[in-house]
Formats: structure tokens, sequence, C-alpha cells
């Protein structure tokens, strides 16, 4: 029977610290902690001749290493050289289960690199924790590597010659080094660990090396001897000196490489007098992402990569030059260069802050600025340590993953306890708790985990890795540390299995011959501070699927493959088998196998049986005493001809289904087939128990310790488990079968799409990480997708060149247009989602028209965007206003701005500068756009930089250089502004935006596989990448109150300059400018840029704020605009209200209304209250005496008010002032006019104020520029819920017949809020609306509540339409006026409007219930207009009676009226002036 589907869970996870950990060393290393252990090695230790290296007893060598005579040292040096580095070395000590235990600081290594080779260096490190760490140095690497147990430097030696590869081969000229290793602060600096003992030294193939040298002292190579004794530093030892001739200077002959460096220290004088200039330290063309070590004829102090230069042959000699103070240096954005003839080119560069590493991630440090006086030598440089931290650190930490398998589908694994299930997703182990869906992680593997292995109680996890040669990883599995790491001598295992001590671990895998290697570890003493070691080794010519180590004798294994199932015994140091005889079974392919113990529990191997699976669905029931095959039964397909039912599967002849995997109980036997069943057996196998049917072929089964649950995995990515008892089958983990390509999220909903190279496009839920929907094209490959920021659709586009819209409610194509010849590379729409972008590889760009559902293209143009540009999020740009659209473009060496709407070019930026590294023209690879205020865009180009452009000048800003050896594909600007996102290679690069001074980025691992996309969450609380699996990262930063947009220059807060004015008059008369504006820094490289402005402008728009474009303002006239002259009785600068108690001066009296707010007067006429604003005053007046209150305290213009339905409570809010960063609500109690509350959230203006029908709530709604939606709780007023609306929202009213619902307006749409309680919690659901076409309006600017369940809701054109709340459809719209409709108030048959046009109306909409009834085919004849009367302005406010007979009505023009519709009357209450602040009478 199959078993029923449950719901995806969820999965929520804290990511644990894993650190790595070694065996202890030798008893001589173990005791060099003491002091005694020390003094044996002081002042310093010979080690070669310590070790009697020549005599090869306590060393090792390998390949060709031979003994020669140098000419320059007069001596016998090693030399060491061979094709291969791996395999020409000398190690010390012998072998690596001994330690050298050398307690000495530093290390001091003395050799040459032979010309045009490679050389490697390897130290192993003991911590202080026993934990041995592999530090190498090397030419052969490209960059930086850390793990937690590897640190990987690389050796840069440069000639001094115009074109130079900083990485690589050996120039010719290369000297003799003398490195000296500071291995404490190496492992303090990089991985916050205590140094304790050099453990082995490994030198490979191609160098000379004459020595190595520990010390506790720190050496200055170029002195020695007596005439330095009273200097403050320690000269050289004599044994440990090089030769200098005399009258020639040591550093004209060798380099120095210090690694890695104290603070900048200034030269004492006898280094002054060395006779010598010191030799140039060059960085390249751009800053590292890590620091290492600097190599210099002269010791200079801090980390950069190391650089050895060597000279030219036409290199002159320069005279000494005296050292001088180091200058301070400033931030420069210019990538300058100054050289002379015979010496270096110098760069100046950002300086980088030392950000310690963790175990989660790796973050930048330490890169200096590097800057000179003059152009012949670089004199000044700046340390890092006045660099400010990117805090906090970590900023990022791992939340979850969406992704199961990588290398293989087969390796998910039980707890011992049965709670939770470990799998690898790619490089990542992932622990999930099936229960709660929680997550946990085991991070350290570089390549795509390929075995798992956890031993009988919990403890201990091993996991090896794909990439050859293996590496193993030991951990503890209960707190997430990394105990060691070893490679395996199998190149790629495939299998691991422990024994249920977890003494023995067993590996089964491939050596480098291709044949089959079973190796045996000791792993028994790891838990306590031991290593492993290696117990056997055996080769064998018989294909091994699985192997598994028994589970009553620890010495006594099992395996099985192609025509072979053998019986393994580790016996005296060897590994042993022999073969089961099959009989006429030899011949089958068998893919897993697993041991049964017997029913009465006895442990001896006579009581055990070993159970195997085959391809052709046999699985044989083998004898592990007597090796002879007791029971062969398979499996074989439904027979459903010639019978009304299925019948059951059975085991008799014929084809078979083909058996992937098997697990035991005492009672049952799992078993997983490639027709993608899952099926529970007797162990007698007489019928089938359970079975469970999945979406593709079952690749791995696991019966759970308690037989309970049986789990399971198929090769499409799909994990879950059936639970027997329930009969339930619930899903743990989906995932894309191959790398995903592109990514995009949806606000209002919290959903992600992802496509990927399995041609699927599939549907998340952020919250729950479980998957909603699945796409899937077999004929054509997705590219990109993004969503349509207001509606439940989706836009994917397709290799084919097609662009198709999906609907997430039904679930199916909508539209698909086919004006595209090449592949999608591009995909992206406007933030108002009206329009929508594609662009192809054959370089055409498309714009569609999504306001019209069959969203119908609007323009194409080819020849547009770069046609090679790869598919990525980054390649298309939408400004976040949505007037602007980027790309590269139409060349790869332009970026093009252009206007969204028109199409028009506005600015084409040319970076094509050469770049010195690569000797090629930059090119651009991604553009992104900040927030709007900010106006920056942002471009990686394929020189590893990011240049930050001014979007409407093009000028450069900033740039980040270096950001990656590899070129961003994708980068990612937070709302913010705080943080910038990209996509290095496999690493997540977060960097401080708002630094001017950047201390350099935040680096975090865990993909196997580029990094194709990175994005921020809709909420901006969250990072989520993708590549080999998606990652879900938590923002750690805490949200500051007070965090604005990076401000003005100086310069800008000054003024325009001469030769900004300069330029404005040149882009006005649209002729070419003189010069490329300039930043107020120093500039970058010039760029071309050829800007102009849209067709039928005059050239000046563009000119104004072009730094910070502003949104877009609604066409409603309701929109509320402080006053350009404050309309309170306090807005002189300095001047304030005397205190209450006063007897100076007392307000008596205002004569003026604020006409340009926005529902700013109150009216109760069963009360008589009533209240107006007037600029920060809020005005109480009774209308009978005249007599007023005046409630002062808001520091800007009152822009709304709000009364409660008690009348006992009345709102204010006001706009954001020079001294304040946030709009003030102010509550007051209407009885004694005094402030009860102050409350602040907004950043913008508060656009409307609302409280809920029983006044437990207040909502309050934010501006087109903040676009913020606010609840707030009555009782404390304690903020309760604020979400960040997709689009300007006009207006806000509570459903009068329900506390728990309320509405918005805005943009084309009706958004409908269900509000739902649980305690003291609020959440908010939500459900939108498209303002039918027949409507014909852009814009809904007013709402009222009519009788139930009608809602009326007023346009921007004129038109009034009618909703069916209950069925959230438009069913009636009439014209109503001929301007925007900013107000509506409503009775049960009765409606009041009015218009911009400062039209007042009043219809008649008693009929209008009925014609709810009739849907669509209503009409609106039977709605007439019984008043009108006609103000002096645009009307802004209205109070009426219950019946609205009567009413207040307030106006743009400053005038208050009073209006009674059965005299058909307006008279006027006050009066106010348009342009000039109201009369105060005191």
């Amino acid at each position: 029977m199959t078993a029923e589907v449950a719901p995806l869970s969820g999965s929520r996870c804290q990511a644990p610290r894993c650190m790595s950990r070694a065996g202890r060393a030798d008893a001589k290393a173990g005791s060099s902690s003491g002091a005694m252990a020390r003094a044996w090695q002081h002042p310093f230790l010979n080690v070669f001749r310590h070790f009697r290296v020549d005599e090869w007893k306590r060393s090792a060598k390998q390949g060709d290493v031979a003994v020669v005579t140098d000419k320059t040292l007069k001596g016998a040096v090693y030399r060491i050289r061979g094709s291969v580095s791996a395999a020409n070395y000398i190690q010390l000590p012998e072998n690596s289960t001994q330690s050298l235990g050398l307690t000495g600081r530093y290390l001091y290594v003395l050799f040459r690199p032979l010309p045009n080779k490679h050389f490697v260096i390897h130290l192993d490190v003991s911590t202080e924790d026993n934990q041995v760490i592999r530090v190498s140095f090397s030419n052969l690497f490209k960059e930086f590597k850390s793990t937690a147990t590897r640190l990987q430097f690389p050796f840069v030696l440069e000639a001094r010659t115009p074109q130079r590869d900083l990485v690589g081969l050996v120039p010719h000229g290369a000297r003799w080094t003398f490195l000296q290793l500071d291995l404490q602060d190496i492992l303090l600096v990089y991985l916050n660990r205590r140094y304790g003992h050099l453990k082995s030294v490994r030198l490979c193939a191609s160098l000379l090396v004459r020595n190595l040298y520990t010390s506790d002292l720190c050496f200055e190579p170029a002195i020695s001897g007596a005439p330095w004794a009273k200097l403050p530093v320690t000269p050289m030892p004599r044994e440990m000196a090089f030769p200098v001739p005399k009258g020639e200077s040591w550093h004209d002959r060798y380099v120095h490489v210090r690694f890695p460096s104290d603070s900048l220290k200034v030269p004492s004088k006898p280094m002054e007098k060395s006779g010598s200039p010191p030799e140039a330290v060059l960085l390249g063309p751009g800053p590292h992402p890590l620091p290492c070590p600097v190599a210099s004829s002269k010791p200079v102090r801090f980390s950069v990569y190391p650089v050895v230069q060597t000279p030219s042959p036409t290199a002159s000699s320069q005279a000494p030059l005296a050292p001088r103070p180091f200058p301070e240096v400033s931030l420069s954005q210019e990538r300058s260069e100054a050289s002379n003839a015979d010496g270096p080119r110098f760069h100046s560069l950002e300086p980088w802050a030392r950000v310690k590493a963790s175990n989660v991630h790796t973050a930048a440090a330490g890169t200096h600025v590097l800057t000179h006086e003059s152009t012949e030598v670089p004199v000044a440089l700046e340390d890092a340590g006045s660099c400010k931290r990117f805090l906090p650190d970590p900023i990022l930490r791992l939340k979850g993953v969406i992704g199961f398998g990588g290398h293989s589908t087969r390796q998910a694994l039980w707890t011992p306890d049965g709670t939770a299930v470990v799998y690898p997703c790619h490089a990542v182990i992932v622990v999930l708790l099936v229960d709660t869906g929680q997550q946990r992680f085991f991070l350290g593997h570089t390549d795509k985990v390929s075995a798992l292995a956890l031993d009988g109680s919990g403890s201990l996890l091993a996991s090896a890795q794909a990439r050859t040669p293996s590496v193993i990883r030991l951990w503890d599995f209960q707190t997430g540390r990394c105990l060691c790491v070893f490679q395996s001598p199998v190149h790629v295992v495939c299998s691991l299995s422990f024994s249920d001590s977890g003494a023995l671990l067993c590996g089964v895998g491939k050596d480098r011959h291709g044949r089959t290697m079973v190796v045996a570890w000791g792993t028994g003493q790891v838990g306590l501070g031991g290593e492993v070691v290696v117990l056997a080794k055996a080769h064998t010519d018989f294909d091994v699927q699985a192997f598994r180590v028994t589970f009553f004798d620890e010495t006594r294994m099992a395996s099985c493959g192609q025509g072979s199932v053998r019986l393994w015994r580790l016996r005296g140091g060897a590994l042993r088998s022999c073969p089961v005889d099959l009989g006429e079974h030899h011949v089958l392919q068998f893919t897993d196998l697993a041991f049964k113990q017997a029913r009465d529990g006895c442990p001896e191997p006579s009581a055990a049986m070993l159970f195997v699976c085959s391809r052709s669905g046999h699985i044989l029931e083998i004898d592990c005493q007597c090796m002879v095959v007791r029971h062969a039964r398979r499996l074989l397909p439904t027979q459903t001809l010639g019978g009304p039912h299925p019948q059951k599967q059975t085991f008799s002849t014929g084809p078979g289904i083909a058996i992937s995997s098997l697990s035991l109980s005492p009672a049952m036997c799992a078993v997983g087939s490639a027709d993608g069943y899952l099926r529970l057996w007797p162990l007698d196998f007489s019928s089938v128990l359970l079975e469970a049917e999945h979406e593709g072929p079952v690749s791995s089964v696991c019966v759970s310790p308690d037989g309970l649950r049986v789990l399971s995995a198929t090769s499409s990515g799909h994990l879950g488990f059936l639970d027997t008892p329930s009969r339930v089958y619930h899903m743990l983990a989906r995932s894309h079968t191959a790398p995903v390509l592109a990514l995009a999220t949806e606000q209002r909903r919290g959903q992600l799409a992802t496509v990927s190279q399995d041609r699927t496009v599939r549907i998340w839920d952020l919250a729950t990480l479980q998957q909603l929907y699945d796409f899937t094209s077999s004929e054509e490959a997705p590219c990109t997708v993004t969503f349509h920021p207001t509606r439940p659709i989706f836009f994917c586009g397709f290799s084919s060149g097609a662009v198709r819209s999906f609907s997430l409610e039904a679930a199916e194509v909508l539209v698909e247009h086919t004006c595209h010849q090449g592949a999608i590379t591009g995909l992206t729409a406007t933030p108002d989602g009206r329009l929508l972008f594609s662009s192809c590889s054959r370089g055409s760009l498309a714009q569609y028209n999504c306001a019209d559902p069959q969203w119908h293209v609007l323009r194409v143009a080819a020849d547009m965007v770069w046609p090679d540009a790869p598919a990525s999020p980054s390649t298309l740009a939408v400004s976040r206003d949505g007037r602007l659209l980027a790309f590269v473009g139409p060349s790869r060496h332009t970026v093009t701005v252009m206007g969204s709407v028109s199409l028009d070019e506005l600015l084409r930026v040319d970076i094509g500068t050469l770049d010195l590294a690569s000797g090629r023209l930059d090119s651009a690879m991604a553009v992104c756009f900040g927030p709007a205020a900010l106006g920056h865009l942002l471009v990686s180009t394929s020189s590893n930089r990011v240049m930050v452009l001014d979007a409407a000048s093009g000028r450069i800003i900033r740039e980040l250089p270096g950001v990656h050896p590899e070129p961003c594909s994708s980068l990612m600007l937070s709302e913010d502004a705080r943080f910038l996102l990209m996509a290095a290679g496999r690493a997540v690069k977060v960097w401080d935006y708002t630094t001017q001074a950047n201390p350099g980025p935040q680096v975090y691992i865990g993909h196997s596989e580029p990094v194709q996309a990175v994005t921020f969450s809709p909420d901006q609380q969250q990072v989520l990448s993708a590549g080999d699996a998606i990652f879900l990262w938590d923002i750690l930063a805490t949200t500051e109150s007070d965090q604005r947009f990076p401000g003005p220059s100086p310069a800008c807060e000054a003024g325009l300059g001469t030769g900004q004015l300069e330029d404005a008059t040149s882009r006005a008369s649209e002729l070419p400018r003189q010069q490329v504006p300039k930043p107020s820094q120093a500039s970058p490289p010039r760029l071309g840029i050829c800007a102009r402005p849209p067709d039928g402008g005059d050239g000046t728009s563009d000119t104004k704020n072009s730094g910070a474009p502003r949104t877009t303002c609604p066409a409603s006239h309701k929109a509320f605009t402080p006053a350009r002259a404050s309309r309170g009785p306090h807005s002189a600068k300095g001047t304030s209200l005397p205190p209450a108690s006063s007897e100076w001066l007392r307000l008596k009296a205002v004569v003026g209304y604020s006409g340009n707010g926005r529902a700013n007067m109150v009216w109760r006429p069963d009360t008589g209250f009533f209240a107006y604003t007037c600029g920060r005053l809020v005005v109480a007046e009774d209308l009978h005496s005249g007599a007023q209150q005046h409630w002062p305290g808001h520091p800007a213009e009152i822009s709304t008010l709000a009364l409660s339905h008690s009348a006992q409570v009345l709102a204010s809010a006001s706009g954001r002032s020079s001294t304040t960063d946030h709009c003030q609500i102010r509550v007051w109690d209407v009885s004694g006019g005094l402030c009860r509350h102050l409350i602040s959230h907004h950043s913008t203006t508060v656009l409307a104020l609302a409280f809920s029908p029983d006044d437990r709530l207040l909502v309050t709604l934010g501006d087109h520029d903040g676009r913020t939606l606010a609840l707030w709780g009555t009782a404390t007023y304690d903020l309760v819920s604020s979400t960040r609306l997709p689009e300007p929202v006009h207006g806000v009213a509570f459903n009068p017949w329900d506390a728990g619902e309320l509405t918005c307006v805005g943009q084309g749409t009706v958004t409908f809020w269900l509000l739902q309680q649980r305690g003291a919690d609020i959440s908010l659901q939500v459900h939108r609306e498209q303002v039918p076409e027949t409507v014909g309006a852009g814009e809904l600017t007013s709402l009222c509540y009519g009788a139930p369940p009608l809602l009326y809701c007023g346009t921007s054109s004129g038109q009034v339409c009618v909703w069916d709340t209950r069925a959230g459809r438009c069913f009636l719209s009439w014209e109503a006026d001929d301007g925007g409709i900013g107000l509506l108030l409503c009775s049960s048959s009765r409606l009041v409007s009015g218009s911009s046009t400062g039209r007042l109306r009043l219809w008649a909409v008693g009929p209008v219930s009925e014609l709810r009834c009739k849907g669509s085919g209503a009409r609106s004849s039977s709605v007439f207009m019984e008043r009108e009367l006609v103000l002096d302005g645009a009307v802004v406010s209205a109070s009426f009676d219950g019946s609205v007979d009567m009413g207040v009505v307030g106006t743009r023009a400053g005038t208050l009226w009073f209006i009674s519709w059965a005299e058909g009357t307006s008279t006027r209450l006050i009066s106010g002036h348009r342009s000039k602040p109201p009369v105060f009478s005191i």
C-alpha cells in the first residue's frame, strides 16, 4: 500500500564552530613546554645538524635530492629539483608519526628558488592544545587560503621588468633568501590559536636549501659579529650568516623575508648607513584578499603578499636614500602609477583592516597602503592597526541550506538516538532534526563530501571529500569540533565504515592507478588527543560498491561489487579477504549489503547473516560462518494483466527490478529500487508490508535504530522518511540536481525562485525552506528568473529565447513571448511592476508592458547588450525608483544607462582602461544600482575591481580594487546601503559600504562550486547565495535606528565649485564637457563618457540633484508637502515657546489653517470637539464661542490627525525636522489637552493615521518615500508590527465592521490586510487585487467603507470604483469628477467626494448594494449626484455627521468650510493664506 505524503518540514539552525584537532606529539614535543626542554634549543638550533640530515636516518628524502656546492655561499647546499614538487622533497622527521618538537618562535629558512621553476615549503605546526596546522608557502598558489587546519600563502617573486606575473615561475636572477617566519604570530593572527611547537618540515622542489634554524630570538640578517653587540637589535650568529665580500652590502646580494610583521617602525641609525637602498616592495595591480609575508632586501614590517623582487639585467644601482619619517597616508581613489627608467612602478591602493578569521568564514585582513614621497622608492606605509574594524565579526551566520547530495545521494544516516539525520550537501555536512526541522552544520571541507560514517555511540563522525587526493576529517559529533584532518592514500574515497566502538575506520576507493584500495585506520586515540594511524592497506582487483565493518567483531568486514561478495579480516597488521561461493549468482552486480543479528541477540559470528542486493533484483542471504548462500530471492515487477487488482511483488524468475540499497532491522528489511519505490518486507520476504513511491530512483535506504522510521534518498535529490506506525511519508529535503544559475526573491509572500542546469524552476518558501512549486522544461533550459513585484506571477527566460510568465496560483504558463533569437541572459522588472526588460545572447533588449495582463512587447532594440554576456542576475539592473535601466553594452567595455520608460540613452561609460596585469582592456561583468537616495551605479570589471559611479554624471565616486582574483559575476547593495554583497568564486564576500576607509570584506566559504548569484532577503535581514546549493545566512548586524545613507562630501555641502558649475553649464547647452568632473578626493582613471538627455528634453533636467534621484511623487493631490516657511508659532530658528509658568507672553489665538496637510481636521458633532492643525500646532476650538486651545510640541509641520472612535484620544503626526531622524507622533488626551505618549518609527512623513473600530490599535502610514505601515497597541503605544510596502500607498482605513481587517490603496492595487493575534503577537496576512482595466485608473488615491461589504475607492483620474470586500472584486465604477478624488466619506446610502478641482459632490449610492449581486454586469446608471458645491481649492480634509447632512471641509487654500447639504450652502469658518504663514495673536 502506498504511504501518504506529508508537507515538507522547514529547517532552522545555528552554525557551530568547527575546530580541527590533531594528535599529540611524541614525548619530546609533549614535554617541550618546560624550561629544561627549551634550554637545549637556546639561543638557536641548527636543525640539519641536530637531525643529521646528511645521514638520512632521522630525516627522509624523495626524488632528485643531491648535495652541490654553491658559488655564492662557497659551501655545500642541498639541491631539490623535479617536475613534480610532491615527488621531490626533504622531510624532517622521517615519518608523520614522529615530531621534531622544536619550540623556537622563529623558523629561519635559508634557501634560493631555482629559476623558471616552482617550489613548495610545508610546515606542520602544533598548537598548545595539540592541533596540527599545515602552513604552506609556494609560488604555485594563486591566492591566500585558510581553513581550520590549513594556511596557504602565495609566495611572489617579482622581477624589475615592465611585464611581470606576480604569481608564477621564479624569474632569472633569484637570490639567496633569508626567510624568517614568526610561527607564534602566524597562528595567532590567522587562526587565533597559541603556538606549541614545530612538528615537521617538508621542503619540496625546486630550490636550493642551505639550512634550517629555530630560535626564540629575532635576528637581523644584515648585522653580525661583535661590532653590533651593543645595539638594540640581535645580530645574526656567524653560523647562520651569509658571506658578504668586503665593500659590498648584504642587501645587494641577498633577500630578507620577514613574516608576519610587527607594526611599522622607523629603521634605526645603523640601518640608515647600510650603504644600499632598500629594494622596493610592490603589491601589484591591486590589493589582495588576505595578508601574506613581504620579501625585501631590507626588513619592512607590514603584512601583504610575499613579493620578492629580482633586478633585471639592465637595472642600475641607485644611490642610498636616508629614511624619512612616515607621513600620514590619505585614502586615494586613484590607481596612479609613478615610475622611473630603472625602478619599479608603485600603486596607491585602499587600506584593508585586519579582521580575525573564524572557522565558519574567512575574513579579509591586513593588507596595507603602499605610497611614496618621490618617484624613486616608496618610504611611507600605512599601518593597518589604524583602520576601523568591520564589525560584527562574523557578520553572517549560516542559518539554513537547501540541497542534498552533490557527489552522491547514497550518503544519509540516522543518529543512534533516531532523532536526527546526517547527510551531505556538497561541501557542507547537515544534521537535521526530523521533528523540529532545525539544522546544524559541519563546515571545513573545500570540496564535495563523498562519504560519511558515524560510530555506534554517535560520538565520532568521519567524512571524506572527493577532490584528489582525498582528505578525511574526524569530528566530535556532539560539539561539532573537527578533531583531526588527515590525507588518505586512496585518491577518491567512495565509502567509509566505522566499527561500533569507533576505534576502527575503514575506507574504500581508487588509488592513482585506478586500482581498488581498502585502508584501515586506528581512531581510538583521536578523542583523547592522539593521532590517526594506518593499521593496514590492501589492494584488490575485485570491484567494491559497498563495505561494512561487522557489528559483532571489529576485525571483520564485508564487501560486495560486480560479481563478488568478500569477507575481510584485519589481523597482524594486514587486511585479508576471501570470497563467498556465489554459485550461479557470480555474474550479478551487487550494490549494497547489511548484517542481520540473530533473534536471540547472540553476538557470535556464527549467528550473523549477511544480506546482499543486486541490480537484477536479487537479494542473497549469506551465512558469514560457512560463507555460503542460504537463500536467494528476486524482486519482480507487478503483474497487472488479467486481474482487476495489481498483484504484489513476488520472488521467482523473470526480469527483476534493480535494487540500489537495503537496510535491516530485527523485524524487517527495507529495500530501495530503481523504479522509485521504498518497500518494507518481513525477513522471510513473504509479502510487502508497506511501500512508498518516490519521484525518482531510490538510491539509499536506512532504518532508524528503533526500527520505526525508514530514511530514503533518491537520485533526483529528495530526502525523506517513512513513519511506519502512522504510514505517513515526511519529506525532509529537496534539491536541484545541478548547479543553480539564478535566483529571485518575492517580498509579499516571502518566496524564492531558482533556476538550475537540471532544467527546472523551483519556488521555495523562505520561512520554512520548503519547496512550493516545481516547473520542469525538457526541451529548453531555463536561464533567468524574476518575480512580478505586485502580482503572484514570475517571469522566466529560456535558452530558446522565449520569455514566459507563470501564475503561482494556477501553476501554469500565462503568456509567452519569443521576440529574442538567442538565450535569455537578463530579466528584471521595475519596482512598481509596470515594465519588464529582457536581454539575450545576441545583444537584443526587449521592453514589456506588465500593466497589461498580456504584458505585450513595447520595444525590441537590437545590438544593445553585450552579446557574450553570461546569464546572470546582474546582467540588467533597474534603479530602485524604477527610472533608470543599466546594462553592459553594446560592447564589453561600456556600460549604458537608459530611461526605463523611453529607453532613451542617458549615459554611456567607457571602462576600457588597460589592465596592466593581463595586458588587456578592462571589461564590465555585472551592474547594480544603489538606493535611489544615493544615485550610485556599481560595476564589477574583469580586472577584479568594483567601480562606484554616479548614475547621473558617470563620474567615479569610489573604487574597490582587487576584490577577488576572479571577476565578480553577481553583486548587490542593501537597501540601507550598509553592506555590499558579491559572489567571488566559491566564496561570498561582504563589504562595509558606508566606510570610505574600507577595512576590506569578510569572506564566507561553504560552496564547493562557484557562487552564481547573491542577494538580500526581502526584509534585508538575511543573505541568499546560490551555486551548488542554496545557502541562507543570517545578518548579525544590529539594526541601528539612526542609520542613514552616507551624506555628500564636504565639497558638495559647501556648494558647486568652478569645475562643477562649468560642467553643469556644458550639460545644459548640450556641448561636450571640457573635462570629466572629478570627485572630491583623488580621481581614478578618467572614463570616456557619452551622455545626452532624453528626446524632447532641454538637457538640464538631469543636472538637478543628479547625485540623489528621488522617488517620483504620487499623482494624488493629497500628498503632504511641508510648507516652505514654517507655519508654526515658533518657526524662527533658535526660538521656542516660553515655559507654561512664565508670564512674559501667552499665545491667545491663531488665525489660519494648514491647507497643505492631509486629513488634518477632525470634528465630532455629538461632542462638539473640533480640532485642526496650523503649522506645528494642534488647535482645538469651540465652534460656538471661538475659544482656542493650543497644543504645541511638534518639531515640524503637522501632516495629519486622527480621532479615536471614543473621541477621547487624538493622534497627530508631523514630518521629519532637521534636528530629528524620525517623524514624531503625539497622542493627546482630548479632555485635558495633554500629550500622553510620544512615539516615532517612520523616517519619512506620516501620510495617514487611523484607529481601529474598538480603539485597540493605531495604524500609521508612511509616504511614498518611506512606504512603511506600522501598527501600535493603544494600551501602551508599543510598536506591534511594521511592514515595508512594495509600492507607494496613498490611503489606509480599518474595516468598521471588523477590527481585524484594514485596507490600503495605491498604484493600481487594493491591498487587504487581515490581522491575526496570538497572545501578544500580531501577524498580518496580505491579499492584493488589481484594479480592472475598465476603471482605467493608474492610482487609487482615497477610500472609505460603505454599507457592508462595500468599499469605495477614488482614483487620480476622477473615477470612483466600488469593491465587494467579501469577494475581493470591483464590480462598479463611474466618473465622479474631472480631477483626482482625494477624499471620500460615506453613510449607508450617501457618498461625499472631494476632488483636486475643488468640487464637493454628494452622491446617492443606495442601490449599489443591490448592484453587487450583478457582478461585472452592474451599471452605474443607478448612481446619481444629488448636490454639488465648488470650494476655493482642492479638498484635503472633511468630517461629517452620521447622515452626511452637514460637516466641515478643509481645502488646500487654507480654508475651513461648514457644509450644509440640506440648505446647499458653504459657510467659511476659518481663512488662511496660500503662501504666507498664519497670523498669531499674542
